[in-house]
């Protein structure tokens, strides 16, 4: 179907101010012409759809999700029943979508097979980059077992959250080419402690320069990359040295590190603020302890601070949610978080133009522009006045995803 956008307020998150009383233009799920409205008309054949004025700009991408993440508890997950685990996975998938995500990048735990149910039209998802497995050194972040624990963690193959335990520089280049064999787009590591992890502290660092090289010589080796769970200095250090691209998390970063990243090639750091928040307000139980919470609230005292280098220094700063378990529909907070640091307009374009430069797919979405997919959101406010529209999905009036629309509140509730 070919698509009009009449009298829209067009936001192209090139950089550009918001463009009243445009007409897009959208042929076979691309973008054909972007006119004044008062311009020639669109095609006869085409739907026609007055914006009245609304916001219309890309659609939104996340660089950082869990949608395989149910419970705060992993051991509660894997107890759940194979169907109960597959068909919440689902949802989460469907409501990225209606949310206006129409394209995210899973940080580790999906699984392949979720990336082949929404292509082969079993489940309505966004476009979907899958880091699979997590690889972790033993004891490090990633490594679920207690102290006490001397088995293995228990896991439901294809559907819970799996990490990979490997030490030496041999071993983590096994565990990358796995998680490639089993279908990965990218390569996730954890390269410094974390909060949901028992045995280890925020500052801790994790994997040495060769045991990381090792692992980003196995993505290169097939045309991808690799992305490190990152808090302290160190570690991002450490990441730098050995080529990895995009750094997570990053809330203790310091200026020689930031300066090491905006004089690195191809370098991307993505903050993910809005997790910490929403669990920085728990307190501990179902599988939250004590010590996560105050883990959590550890990182969230220099999450704020850490953008505001990153952005004074001209870091490529993406966007990321990492929101987990129940807090999954609140992923589009984290670009109001950002916004208080960095402006409305900059925080949006990290969340669409940034992200899909890092993602490596600039040439298809993230601006809207002729040529390029017809990945669109239509809102009822304006989110450079209020950033905050984006985390409430009924502000997200329209999705259309390759030109073909898969979320019309209007229709469905007539007005």
């Amino acid at each position: 179907m070919n698509l009009v956008f009449e009298h829209a307020t067009l936001l192209d998150c090139t950089g550009r101010d918001p463009q009243p009383e445009t007409r897009v233009v959208v042929d076979d799920g691309r973008i054909q012409r972007i006119t004044p409205s008062s311009g020639p008309n669109g095609p006869r054949d085409a739907r026609v759809i007055d914006c009245q004025g609304r916001t219309l700009m890309p659609g939104l991408l996340d660089a950082h999700v869990h949608l395989a993440m149910l419970e705060l508890d992993p051991l509660k997950e894997a107890a759940l029943p194979p169907a109960v685990l597959a068909l919440r996975i689902a949802r989460n998938i469907e409501a990225a979508l209606a949310a206006g995500f129409t394209t995210v990048r899973d940080a580790g735990g999906l699984d392949w097979g979720f990336k082949q149910a929404v292509r082969l039209g079993l489940i309505r998802g966004p476009r979907l980059f899958i880091s699979g497995a997590f690889i972790s050194q033993t004891g490090g972040h990633g490594d679920h077992r207690a102290r006490s624990d001397r088995g293995t963690f228990p896991v439901v193959p294809g559907l819970t959250s799996e990490s990979i335990l490997a030490d030496g520089p041999d071993a983590v280049r096994r565990a990358a080419r796995e998680v490639l064999r089993r279908g990965a787009d990218q390569v996730k590591v954890m390269a410094s402690g974390g909060a949901a992890s028992p045995s280890d502290e925020l500052d801790h660092v994790q994997f040495s320069v060769d045991e990381l090289a090792a692992a980003v010589e196995a993505a290169g080796a097939v045309g991808t990359y690799v992305l490190a769970h990152a808090y302290g200095s160190r570690a991002i250090q450490n990441c730098l040295t050995a080529g990895v691209r995009s750094i997570e998390h990053g809330n203790f970063l310091d200026e020689a590190t930031a300066d090491r990243m905006l004089a690195a090639e191809d370098v991307f750091l993505v903050p993910t603020i809005i997790t910490y928040e929403l669990l920085a307000a728990r307190e501990a139980g179902d599988g939250w302890t004590p010590d996560m919470v105050r883990k959590i609230r550890q990182g969230l005292t220099g999450a704020d601070d850490s953008l505001s280098l990153a952005f004074e220094k001209g870091l490529q700063i993406g966007s990321g949610s990492d929101v987990l378990a129940d807090m999954q529909g609140e992923r589009g907070k984290e670009i109001a978080c950002q916004a208080r640091v960095m402006g409305a307009m900059n925080a949006i374009i990290a969340a669409t133009r940034t992200n899909a430069a890092l993602l490596r797919i600039e040439k298809e979405v993230g601006t809207i522009e002729p040529g390029k997919r017809a990945d669109l959101i239509l809102l009822d406010a304006d989110p450079l006045s209020d950033p905050d529209v984006l985390a409430n999905p009924d502000h997200v009036r329209l999705v259309a995803f390759g030109g073909e629309i898969v979320k019309d509140l209007d229709a469905i509730l007539g007005g």
